[in-house]
């Protein structure tokens, strides 16, 4: 009995001490099971490995590394991440694809000799009854561009008997809806990430003095993240000054000589393009795709915050004068509704300011939260 006694107690002094041995060294475990991908925690990437240390099994044993980080702050931070990530990992890295195109392919033929995806993209939400200003369009863009047309009437097949060009382009139709409906469905940051640049336009634009390769031209040489050519005000519309082309420069970035502008600083002062033909580089077209709202079509005062997208918003943001267009201001998505009991143009302009008033509540109340749980996990 004192035998059976005696390896009863060596049996348990040994699991305590391989207990306490274990605990020891938390850190030095926890990255082994999380480098591996194979824990629902775990990432692929080295800086995500760090960042979720001590969200691990044994990391939630003791306080977190860092003095200024709470365990509720990491809690939080764990449960915002979606339980479904990473389910490809499933898949032999090899194989998994992430990312596509809008590109055009044949049903015959080697894939391997399938003509390229081009280098940019030409997004237009178009009706039939503007075509002859969407053809006029679509020639000033070279064969460098990929194009998607969103049908916001329902009319896609008459296109292709009167365009040659329509043949070789994306169609995408849904009936009554907006170019940024369609954007946020249709152009995904994985969808569009060989495009250099994204052109989102609409379709009521004067070309007559645009080129989009000397455009593009000029947008590298000044670091543009996001522009849009000038407006001609001696012919079509304005919103914005800051909008309006200059005759004394190759682009501008600031309305600060005008006395309208309250703080040279904020929009639409500087760091600002309006939504009508704005142009993102693939960074920061990932950035709007994110703000733009599911349940909003319109997209008023989205414009208002593209300066969130760039690290230099007085910089990377400009309009390029040397390369302007003609805004016609045809009201064709009020008109969209203008025969139905519910929905006219009346209706459509309500909702649109409607969107507007809320989206400015969303992002106050998203920067709100912002700062509480940044104050929160400094202190």
């Amino acid at each position: 009995m004192r035998r059976k006694g005696g390896k009863v107690l060596t049996a348990l002094a040994a699991a305590a001490f391989g207990f306490v041995v274990g605990i020891s060294f938390p850190v030095v475990i926890t990255p082994k099971l999380q480098y591996g991908g194979m824990m629902p925690w775990s990432s692929s990437s080295g800086a995500a490995n760090s960042s979720f240390l001590d969200m691990s099994i044994l990391g939630r044993l003791w306080p977190p590394s860092s003095p200024n980080l709470t365990n509720s702050a990491f809690a939080e931070v764990a449960t915002a991440r979606n339980p479904e990530e990473g389910a490809e990992r499933r898949l032999p890295p090899g194989i998994v694809v992430s990312e596509t195109d809008l590109h055009l392919r044949r049903l015959w033929g080697s894939p391997t000799q399938d003509s390229a995806t081009r280098k940019y993209l030409l997004a237009l939400a178009v009706g039939y009854d503007e075509k002859a200003n969407v053809d006029a369009t679509i020639q000033k863009f070279s064969d460098n561009f990929d194009i998607v047309l969103f049908h916001y009437d329902g009319r896609t097949t008459e296109w292709d008997e009167v365009f040659e060009w329509s043949k070789e382009v994306a169609h995408v139709s849904a009936r009554k809806q907006t170019k940024w409906w369609f954007a946020k469905r249709f152009l995904h940051p994985s969808i569009v990430a060989p495009y250099d640049y994204i052109f989102l336009w609409d379709e009521d634009l004067g070309v007559e003095n645009f080129t989009a390769e000397a455009y593009l031209d000029i947008v590298r040489k000044h670091g543009l993240e996001i522009s849009q050519p000038g407006l001609d005000a001696t012919n079509g519309t304005t919103n914005y000054d800051i909008t309006i082309k200059r005759n004394d420069s190759e682009i501008h970035k600031t309305d600060a000589a005008r006395e309208s502008c309250r703080d040279v600083h904020k929009p639409p002062c500087s760091g600002f393009v309006e939504v009508m033909a704005p142009v993102f580089s693939r960074d920061a077209w990932r950035c709007v795709w994110h703000m733009i709202q599911n349940d909003f079509v319109h997209a008023w005062g989205l414009d208002s915050n593209f300066w969130r997208c760039v690290h230099d918003p007085e910089e990377q943001i400009g309009i390029v004068d040397a390369q302007y267009l003609v805004h016609h201001a045809v009201p064709t998505l009020q008109g969209q509704g203008e025969k139905e009991k519910e929905g006219g143009r009346s209706e459509v302009r309500a909702r649109q300011f409607e969107e507007m008033r809320a989206f400015r509540s969303r992002v106050s109340d998203a920067d709100d939260e912002l700062a509480n749980r940044t104050s929160s996990i400094q202190n």
